[in-house]
C-alpha cells in the first residue's frame, strides 16, 4: 500500500510540475494582483494623445542611449541601462514615470513592470523596457517574465517598449547602441506557466548535511 501511495504521489506531482501553456495574460494579472488589464483602444482619442506622448519618448530616450552606448556581454542586457533614459523623456512629455510600488507601498526596481505612467489626469500605464537582437526576434527564446511579486496596484494599460540593439565599434571599444524601437499593446498576449522547486541558502547550507570542507592557500 504504500509503495502505491508514492507511486501516485510521484505522478500527481509529475502533473502538477507539467507547464501550463497559453493562458491569457490580463487572467494571470487579475488572479495574481485582483486588478484589470485596460485593452489599449485604437479608437481612443486618449489612448492615441499617449500613444503620440510615448512615440516622442520612444524616439527622444533611443536617440540620447545611441550617443551614450553601453558595453554589455548580450543585447538583451541593455534595457536596464535604457530605462533612466525613457523615464526621463516620459517626463520630458509631461507623463509622471516612476518605478512602481508593491503592494506594501514600497518602491521596487526588480519584476515586472519596469515604470508606471501616471497621465495628468491621472489615468495609469504600466510599461515594460525591453531589448531586442532582430536575429531572435521571431525565435521561441524566452524574454518576458512575471511573478507573485508582480507590482500591480491599479487597473490600467499594460505596453511594451522594446528596442533593437545593434553590437558598434566606437572609441576602439567594442558597445551596443539602440537603432530602432516598437511599442506594443500586450493585453492580448499569451503566457506559460513553468512550475520549479526550490531551496534558500539556508535550506541547502545546512551543517548536518556537511560532508567535507577546506581551506584553499
Amino acid at each position: 500500500m504504500e509503495e502505491d501511495y508514492i507511486k501516485q504521489l510521484e505522478a500527481t506531482i509529475s502533473k502538477f510540475m507539467a507547464p501550463i501553456k497559453n493562458i491569457p495574460f490580463p487572467v494571470a494579472i487579475k488572479a495574481l494582483s485582483g486588478y484589470k488589464v485596460i485593452a489599449f483602444d485604437k479608437s481612443s482619442k486618449e489612448d492615441c494623445r499617449l500613444l503620440d506622448k510615448l512615440k516622442t519618448a520612444a524616439r527622444s530616450a533611443g536617440e540620447k542611449a545611441k550617443q551614450v552606448g553601453f558595453e554589455r556581454n548580450r543585447p538583451n542586457e541593455v534595457g536596464n541601462d535604457i530605462e533612466p533614459y525613457v523615464k526621463k523623456a516620459l517626463s520630458d512629455v509631461g507623463l509622471k514615470a516612476e518605478t512602481p510600488r508593491n503592494v506594501k507601498g514600497k518602491r521596487q526596481g526588480l519584476a515586472y513592470p519596469d515604470i508606471e505612467i501616471t497621465e495628468p489626469n491621472g489615468r495609469i500605464t504600466y510599461l515594460e523596457c525591453k531589448t531586442y537582437n532582430i536575429k531572435n526576434i521571431a525565435t521561441s527564446q524566452r524574454a518576458f517574465y512575471f511573478s507573485p511579486s508582480v507590482k500591480i496596484t491599479n487597473d490600467a494599460r499594460h505596453l511594451l517598449l522594446s528596442y533593437q540593439i545593434e553590437r558598434i565599434r566606437r572609441q576602439e571599444k567594442t558597445i551596443f547602441v539602440p537603432v530602432h524601437w516598437r511599442i506594443y499593446t500586450i493585453d492580448d498576449l499569451l503566457v506559460s506557466v513553468k512550475h520549479e522547486f526550490n531551496a534558500s541558502n539556508r535550506d541547502m547550507y545546512r551543517e548536518e548535511a556537511l560532508l567535507v570542507e577546506g581551506s584553499i592557500i
